[in-house]
């Protein structure tokens, strides 16, 4: 079964990277040892991963985890990578709210030491509903659960959207709203737009992300809503559990200030994404978890804020998943993994449901 193209091809040696953590954790813990150094099988898909151990009698915690911004060689998913403005926002978050985020520790903005500005936090143990294969397919600890169980777990992550939004102090987040003009929605959009129009320089556009854009304009929102701190990359496969209940939030790089809705379409859809796939595949996946009607319902319970515009933000969604999907396998030909086809939107894992979002057929 495919799933979505991700990042195989790197450029780093994980030895090489612990021989050289190993030299800078002792400037900061002198004779500490790093040691079970390893990098999940499931990296991120810009930011990598590393996971490892301290040994020293001060050490703030034992068991960390290590996020590295792209190696800028490597022709990278996102242009940049701002790790102090990731260490910030889940500083923040920690200050603000119960949200259960990582411990963040030690930040390092000079790239000398990796190659590239990384943290360290507290690393957290559970388990996280799959990517590959996805967590709708057979075969995985969330599949194989209890109706109540996917419905305890499906209570649980609503509730921490709806708890990030309510109690975080929006003023807090205004830091990340992106240079321009006009409102944060608008200004968050025009950044994808910059963003697409850096992932086809010198190479094909995609007119199904075009028409995605201009269908963007014919649905915006007449009242676009108060901006809130959004988690940005806000999905249940973000989330380490104990049991059914979340035990760690992880991946802020793309945390914003925007409408509500912003987040929770991006919840509804990487779901709906997953469920389509799956089904495309021959198995019914998992129809009843995460519907759009029950998690804008639960939702408006919690927060008292009835979520509008759906159809908008769905499609916003989508058009920027496969802004993200189609760099991703650009990266993948650019490393020979690879070849682009005559229409470039075959590259879009998404895009028959892309399009009935773009033609009002999808919902």
């Amino acid at each position: 079964m495919a799933t979505a193209p991700r990042p195989r091809t790197s450029t780093r040696e994980p030895e090489e990277l612990g021989r050289r953590l190993a030299a800078w954790l002792d400037g900061r813990l002198p004779g500490a040892k790093v040691v079970n150094t390893t990098v999940p099988g499931s990296n991120g898909m810009s930011s990598e991963t590393l996971l490892f151990d301290i040994e020293h009698p001060d050490a703030p915690v034992r068991a960390c985890a290590l996020r590295l911004a792209a190696d800028p060689a490597a022709y990278t998913v996102f242009p940049t990578y701002d790790m102090p403005r990731q260490h910030r926002v889940m500083s923040l978050v920690a200050e603000y709210t119960d949200l259960p985020v990582p411990r963040v520790l030690w930040l390092e903005e000079d790239p000398a030491p990796l190659g590239a500005p990384f943290f360290v936090m507290a690393r957290a143990e559970g388990r996280v509903p799959p990517d590959v294969m996805p967590y709708t397919y057979e075969g995985n600890w969330l599949h194989s659960a209890t109706d109540a169980e996917r419905a305890e777990l499906q209570e649980a992550s609503i509730s921490l959207l709806a708890r990030l939004h309510d109690r975080f102090p929006a003023k807090e987040a205004e830091f990340l709203l992106p240079a321009g003009e006009g409102s944060p929605l608008r200004r968050h959009v025009d950044a994808q737009r910059a963003y697409y129009e850096w992932v086809v320089s010198g190479l094909a556009r995609s007119p199904l992300l075009e028409r995605a854009f201009d269908r963007l304009e014919e649905l915006w929102p007449a009242d676009e809503g108060d901006p809130v701190l959004n988690w940005g990359d806000a999905r249940i496969g973000n989330v380490i559990y104990d049991g059914f209940r979340p035990a760690a939030i992880l991946d802020w790089e793309m945390a914003a200030y925007a409408p509500r809705e912003v987040d929770l379409g991006w919840t509804v859809y990487l779901h709906c994404f997953f469920q389509d796939l799956t089904v495309s595949f021959g198995q019914p996946g998992l129809p009843d978890f995460l519907r759009r009607e029950d998690l804008e319902r639960r939702y408006a319970e919690l927060t008292g804020h009835t979520p509008r515009d759906m159809e908008f933000h769905t499609l916003y969604a989508a058009l920027r998943h496969g802004i993200v999907m189609l760099r991703v396998a650009y990266r993948q030909a650019y490393f020979g993994e690879v070849e682009v086809p005559a229409d470039p939107d075959g590259l879009i894992l998404h895009h028959a449901s892309l399009s009935g979002m773009v033609q009002g057929t999808y919902w």
